[in-house]
């Protein structure tokens, strides 16, 4: 028994490997895919990218994990059932849970594992990607400048372009505003197109324009009784902008400026911030509802002494307010109206403003209730993922990286889809964040256990001959009652006649 339990192990162990590395390798393309124009043309040492990418790699741990696990449990079962090695275990009496049980205990050491390197080492390496990767954003401020957008972060500039020639670095329709005398937008520089380099020592950034014009808004240093607006405006076809630069070469950032986001926090951080965040919104919530009641609801009372008591509420508030009407004048009683639709405007506005308010603070709360379930969700994704792929691959008996690659990413890509859009209402706060986390485990757990216990019982559901044997069968019964032999009746039978 001991050395079939290491066959199985060697099994599956290889498989495993691979496609941990083959999944983190294209997660990782993807992540270059969408940070390359950050990290392209902008000189960075191969040892700052290469620390990036460590980075980046295991924060992309729990994606590849999960699905590392799925794929090669589906190849090492499939492997076995298609060269019949489980039929030879299962004639020798060994049933499949034995089978299975070896790795059962393997997945649930990686499990534990996983569970504390997603409490210990992602909030570290999270910290270091976020507050490398921004480092790296900065250090070539004309790479950030989108198409359509403008961009403030140079101190004193707003730069706005209309497109970009990435191949040339060709800048078009280029606007200027040169906020650098704090009066505001007096100095504009408009060009048809214009390239932009920074100086070696990182300290200039180097605009050269073509085809363009500069309008610039003087002060009227004449007083007179009607005032005057002049200006210069000046055509050029070349003209050198020289902007100086500050805080934009590769300087690390201190790292405590991250420290305080909600993926960069362990277990215990989080649930602190998170009972830190709901006293807030609860106090926040009670001194609004004193506030409304004192100056909106109940105005000029002494004897309101601040509670929040709804039936003593009732019985302040004068709800019938038409015999206080017959005593007064159409004027007062329009005053009186206006009075009224100011203060009701005021109180919408104040609900608005607080409810925006709470929204926001509701939503960080759930970010940090998200973040906490996570750290669990990982764990069990990769319990539940090899008991729905190692009887799969039992059933389907197709190793390789054929099959098992597509059933993979489907189930997947199923998980994934329920995963973010649960999320999603979580941060909409459409739902608590302990079902909305673990809904998509709690639906692929039934399907484990379904498929664990047809594969049990070698059942064929993989086989289409299964479903479709079952549809000839009714098809062909309905053919044969509505294709009978007729019954001839003989006139001449004595006996019927």
């Amino acid at each position: 028994m001991k050395k079939l339990h290491l066959f199985v192990i060697k099994s599956y162990v290889g498989p495993m490997v691979a496609t941990f590395f083959i999944a983190l390798f294209l997660l990782l393309m993807q992540f270059l895919w969408k940070y390359i124009d950050d990290l392209v043309g902008k000189g960075l040492e191969p040892v700052i990218i290469a620390e990036l990418l460590v980075y980046t790699t295991a924060g992309l741990v729990p994606m590849a994990l999960p699905l590392a696990i799925l794929l090669a449990s589906i190849m090492t079962f499939g492997n076995m059932g298609e060269h019949s090695e489980l039929t030879a275990m299962k004639t020798a009496g060994i049933p499949l849970q034995k089978i299975m049980m070896p790795l059962i205990f393997l997945t649930l050491a990686v499990s534990v594992a996983a569970f504390f390197f997603s409490n210990r080492m992602l909030p570290y390496t999270n910290l270091k990607f976020r507050s490398l990767l921004y480092d790296v954003q900065q250090k070539r401020p004309e790479m950030q400048i989108r198409e359509g957008v403008f961009y403030n972060d140079i101190d004193g500039y707003s730069i706005k372009i209309s497109g970009r020639d990435y191949q040339t670095n060709m800048l078009y329709d280029v606007m200027i505003y040169d906020h650098t005398s704090d009066e505001g937008n007096r100095n504009v520089t408009v060009a048809d197109s214009g390239l932009m380099h920074m100086t070696e020592d990182k300290t200039y950034l180097v605009t050269t324009l073509f085809n363009g014009h500069n309008y610039l808004e003087m002060q009227d240093r004449e007083r007179g009784p009607e005032p005057t607006f002049p200006h210069r405006f000046d055509r050029f076809e070349e003209q050198t902008i020289i902007i100086e630069l500050s805080g934009f070469a590769l300087e690390r950032t201190d790292e405590d400026l991250f420290r305080h986001n909600f993926q960069m926090m362990n277990l215990n951080q989080l649930m602190h911030h998170r009972d830190s965040l709901f006293r807030l919104i609860s106090r926040q919530t009670d001194n609004y509802l004193t506030r409304m009641l004192r100056t909106t609801i109940i105005r000029n009372d002494p004897g309101y002494s601040g509670e929040t008591d709804l039936v003593e509420l009732e019985k302040k508030v004068p709800f019938e307010i038409f015999p206080l009407e017959e005593n007064m004048s159409n004027q007062d009683r329009l005053a009186a109206y206006e009075y009224a639709v100011t203060q009701a405007r005021s109180a919408r506005n104040q609900i608005n403003s607080s409810k925006t308010n709470l929204d926001w603070q509701i939503r960080h709360m759930r970010r940090h209730e998200m973040e906490w379930h996570r750290k669990f969700t990982l764990s069990f994704a990769c319990f539940i993922f090899f008991f729905i792929g190692a009887p799969l691959g039992a059933i389907i008996r197709k190793g390789g990286l054929g099959m098992p690659v597509v059933v993979s990413v489907l189930f997947f890509i199923f998980y994934y889809v329920i995963d973010v859009s649960a999320q999603k209402f979580i941060r909409e706060n459409v739902i608590l964040a302990f079902p909305g986390m673990w809904i998509s485990s709690f639906i692929l757990l039934p399907i484990g256990v379904f498929l664990t216990y047809k594969a049990t019982h070698d059942s064929a559901i993989m086989d289409i001959d299964t479903y479709i044997n079952p549809v000839k069968k009714v098809f062909k019964l309905a053919v044969n009652n509505n294709h009978k032999e007729p019954t001839i009746i003989n006139p001449f039978d004595e006996k019927k006649v």
